[in-house]
């Protein structure tokens, strides 16, 4: 598939702006202390890193189906998803942005936001309760 048969086949944006979007709604289904971070220039397989902490495991399925539901709409490249059956921690890789979405016992432990310390948070409609996109 060459590069330009790919931007028609799926919607390109760049990879802080979608983080953002995924953010959002992360929220809107109210996912809980959602972060999103850029990790450009500390990854070589993301742009972005966002983690989110589920009510339980079924809410966190919900998150899941919701941001591939709207990834379907927006025409985002999906690759690929783990954990969902077990939904302890969900991982959604959608190319230049992974989504991590956690119970709250598994997200303290696997500490994500620790591996990623020295990334700037991207702001995100939403976030705190207010608008910052």
């Amino acid at each position: 598939m060459t590069s330009e048969s790919k931007k028609q086949k799926f919607n390109v944006i760049p990879g802080p702006e979608k983080a953002a979007l995924l953010a959002f709604w992360l929220t809107e289904k109210q996912a809980l202390d959602v972060r999103a971070l850029d990790v450009r220039g500390l990854s070589s397989v993301s742009d972005a890193v966002l983690v989110a902490t589920a009510k339980n495991l079924r809410h966190g399925k919900a998150l899941a189906d919701h941001v591939l539901d709207c990834c379907g709409e927006h025409r985002f490249e999906y690759l690929g998803m783990e954990g969902y059956q077990a939904g302890e921690w969900v991982l959604l890789d959608l190319n230049d942005v992974v989504v991590h979405i956690f119970q709250d016992d598994q997200r303290r432990f696997y500490n994500i936001e620790g591996m990623w310390s020295e990334a700037p948070e991207i702001a995100f409609e939403g976030a705190d309760g207010d608008a910052d996109e």
